[in-house]
């Protein structure tokens, strides 16, 4: 079969395509025939060598989290009916035409959703409404989403608008800030612009109660001092030199709730595989329309990479990877 494998550490030119033997479903496995795999940050950043203590990888290796394809075939134990179902699945790697998945890791796609869109929530869905639970919007108030025209970040201005906030979205640029407009948030504003906070918090008359900081770094310091005294600030994002470290005294001073997300390193597989179907009920029934902005063909995942690195991204970016995969945009 044919694939991706990172070669080595480092940047986007030690991923090589590859050709592997097809892998066998053991007891209690399936094998996935993937229509199209999730890429996200995060690939990026391990393929860099970052975070091997929370997510291991020892080149070479197969990048990716996971995708979305066709069961091929079972292994012992495993009901034969799954074979020919449409699922998704979260998974240690992604960039391959068939992956093997553990039955307990399959959801199966509801009639409406495409393999392309359960790709597309497969992590950021996911990712977005854990965040929700950490700091659930509530009705009126005001919620500032950093990277907001990212997977997850897009996901989040509809789920804040959908439970009735008024939202402001930051991001780089007015591609993205009209894309966030057009999903919903009430002011956009580009944090490029020395002094955005300031500006967040004149909109907001204060500043936002609730903030969904998926930049980090620099951008995520600057995002915390757009929250308002007595709000929360639930921090995920590391696009901008890692994880935003927020002063723990400035915090208590303030009565700022802040919270990292992913601190403590990947969520409950349970908890990830119920916040999964959700999203993908959600899709279902039209009240969340995951953002597709760049498809690649399984052979330019270092195109997908690239892309990312440099901010080109909006919304989602995924690798098809079937025969019958669409042209790439």
């Amino acid at each position: 079969m044919r694939a991706i494998q990172a070669r080595e550490f480092g940047g986007p030119d030690v991923l090589a395509a590859t050709e592997l033997p097809d892998p066998v479903a053991g007891p209690g496995q399936v094998v996935i025939g993937l229509a199209a795999a999730d890429v996200i940050y995060l690939d990026t950043l391990l393929r860099r060598g970052w975070g091997v203590e929370m997510f291991p990888r020892t080149p070479p290796y197969v990048p990716g989290t996971g995708g979305a394809g066709t069961v091929l075939s079972t292994g012992e134990g495993v009901d034969p009916g799954w074979t020919g179902r449409r699922v998704v699945a979260s998974l240690g790697s992604g960039y391959a035409e068939q992956v093997v998945a553990g039955v307990e890791e399959l959801t199966e796609l509801p009639g409406k959703v495409s393999f392309e869109q359960a790709a597309a929530v497969l992590h950021d869905g996911v990712t977005a409404l854990m965040l929700t639970r950490l700091g659930p919007p509530e009705k009126d108030e005001w919620v500032l989403v950093t990277a907001a025209a990212g997977g997850a970040g897009s996901t989040l201005v509809q789920l804040a608008r959908d439970a009735g906030a008024r939202v402001v979205a930051a991001a780089r640029g007015e591609r993205k800030l009209g894309l966030a407009r057009e999903l919903g948030a009430e002011h956009a504003v580009d944090y490029s612009e020395e002094g955005w906070q300031e500006r967040v918090r004149d909109l907001t008359g204060g500043g936002a109660r609730l903030v969904f900081d998926g930049a980090g770094g620099g951008l995520g310091r600057a995002a915390f001092e757009a929250v308002a005294d007595g709000g929360r600030f639930v921090s995920y994002g590391t696009a901008d030199g890692g994880f935003t470290e927020v002063d723990a005294e400035e915090a208590a001073r303030r009565r700022v709730d802040a919270v990292n997300a992913l601190a403590s390193g990947p969520p409950d597989p349970a908890d990830s595989r119920a916040w999964l179907a959700e999203a993908l009920d959600l899709v279902a029934r039209g009240r969340l329309r995951p953002v597709i902005g760049a498809t690649f063909p399984l052979e330019r995942a270092r195109d997908a990479h690239v892309s990312l690195e440099e901010r080109r991204t909006i919304g989602k970016s995924l690798l098809l990877v079937g025969p019958d995969r669409p042209a790439a945009r």
